[in-house]
């Protein structure tokens, strides 16, 4: 796996997020707290960079903005919301 150890401390931060605020909440509450455990952890990130786009090397009117990327541009992700058939529901998350 390319840059194992960054990986491992991003998808920590993700769970550590999903530790304390559970799941109900939009996309935009799980960013800014993703900011705040990357910054907590010392993990250098850039929020909202506008990356440009090639097809066949010619640059796209479009751009990508993914929430966040790290500060090194090695790699940028999106938090995405998972349908309930592929990932297991906390016990916070279920009604009765």
């Amino acid at each position: 796996m390319l840059f194992k150890e960054e990986s491992y401390r991003i998808i920590g931060a993700c769970f550590e997020v999903y530790k304390e605020m559970g799941c109900g909440f939009l996309e935009a509450v799980y960013q800014e707290c993703l900011e705040m455990e990357l910054a907590r952890q010392g993990i250098p990130f850039r929020s909202q960079v506008e990356l440009g786009l090639q097809y066949k090397g010619t640059p796209l009117i479009q751009v990508y903005i993914p929430l966040i990327s790290s500060a090194s541009s090695r790699s940028s992700w999106r938090l995405k919301p998972y349908p309930h058939w592929t990932m297991p529901i906390a016990p916070s998350c279920t009604t009765t």
